[in-house]
């Protein structure tokens, strides 16, 4: 026994019945999804780094002076998870518009899809920010490792001592 499938809206059961059931293109739009995980990714440097100067702002060197410690740290918590909404929101809103639209394809289905495209696009701004985040982090710990080598030897790069024979020998 066959199956009936339900034809989408303004096609009839005739014309249904010679089209695929499934299609054979991806319903997954790279290039909108890449393009809004861009967005995002860079929205998120933005809005960090306005609430970088707004944070620094708010703080002062002088006793009683600026926000109290426990306020400047849940500030920057409460930042922290609205530049993730904003930028999240941006991203998914970019790759929705960017998307190809799907014609004849049931609602139910078109918002699995946007939900999935919005997933990839999170999922691909936050490998973003971690890539972004562990080259920064590589840069601080190989700036450390050269200042640490530099201190060790006297201060000078290339340090020079005197052989059992009195040659100049370079280290």
């Amino acid at each position: 026994m066959q199956s009936v499938i339900a034809p989408s809206p303004g096609v009839s059961y005739a014309e249904a019945a010679d089209r695929p059931i499934e299609s054979s293109v991806s319903a997954v739009s790279w290039a909108a999804t890449i393009g809004g995980a861009v967005a995002a990714a860079s929205a998120t440097i933005m809005l960090v780094a306005l609430g970088s100067g707004l944070g620094l702002a708010s703080i002062s060197p002088w006793r009683n002076a600026g926000a109290s410690a426990t306020a400047f740290t849940i500030g920057a918590g409460i930042w922290l998870i609205v530049v993730r909404w904003l930028s999240s929101g941006l991203g998914g809103y970019i790759t929705g518009r960017l998307r190809t639209k799907w014609v004849g394809t049931h609602t139910h289905e078109v918002f699995f899809r946007d939900t999935a495209h919005g997933f990839l696009t999170w999922a691909l701004a936050s490998v973003i920010g971690a890539l972004m985040l562990a080259s920064a982090a590589s840069s601080v710990i190989g700036t450390a490792i050269q200042a640490t080598a530099t201190a060790v030897s006297g201060g000078h790069p290339r340090r020079r001592r005197r052989g059992i024979d009195g040659a100049v020998a370079r280290l």
